[in-house]
């Protein structure tokens, strides 16, 4: 699906026609410059490769370095592919918020907020193990039964236990587009996205 890339700036609420205080995400989107035109006949299939953000030359691997020479744009932080866009893009050419119109449905990739190590309850949503009286020590929070001991002897791969939460890429699907800024490249969508303030998110139509 065509899309742009994006950083959230964070979260407000504005008033729908109705009366009614609508939480919203600002995201600033694009401009996007295209670094790539991958084809059919030399890829195997087609699509648009982007860049977002300026980074510096002493930053930037030889490599990357060439890459960006050959499509006549200077060194991008973050890159991405997309299909599905209509009419022809050459190199360098700059996609806009503007490919977004008001009352549009989105979906948005980002990277969670790590959370660090925590147990299952907060992890997985357990309800805990037992009551908090009647003699119960240390095991209101604790995740249970593992597995049986005698057969099959082993804890199953998948078992949901206490561990690393969040920093892992989420999509939120059909989010509504609520306002186009175009001269800011600025973009409200209805509700919450992933990742904190700041953070890079992937737009898809």
């Amino acid at each position: 699906m065509p899309g742009l890339l994006g950083k959230k700036i964070g979260m407000t609420s504005v008033f729908s026609a109705d009366g009614k205080n609508v939480p919203c995400t600002v995201i600033e989107v694009g401009p996007c410059v295209v670094t790539q035109v991958k084809t059919l006949a030399s890829d195997g299939y087609e699509a648009l490769q982007l860049g977002y953000e300026e980074k510096k030359e002493k930053h930037t691997t030889n490599p990357e370095l060439g890459h960006f020479k050959k499509a006549g744009v200077t060194p991008k932080r973050h890159l991405a592919e997309f299909k599905g866009f209509e009419g022809e893009y050459k190199l360098g050419d700059a996609i806009t918020v503007e490919m977004f119109a008001e009352g549009d449905f989105v979906d948005i990739a980002g990277i969670s907020k790590g959370k660090g190590f925590q147990g299952v309850v907060k992890r997985h949503g357990f309800g805990g193990v037992g009551q908090s009286t009647h003699g119960q020590h240390n095991r209101l929070r604790a995740p249970g039964s593992v597995g049986a001991c005698s057969y099959p002897a082993k804890v199953f791969k998948g078992m949901r236990m206490a561990g690393q939460t969040g920093n892992k890429r989420v999509t939120v699907q059909n989010l509504q587009v609520l306002k186009v800024i175009a001269e800011h490249n600025l973009m409200m969508i209805k509700g919450s996205i992933p990742g904190s303030k700041g953070s890079i998110v992937i737009i898809e139509k």
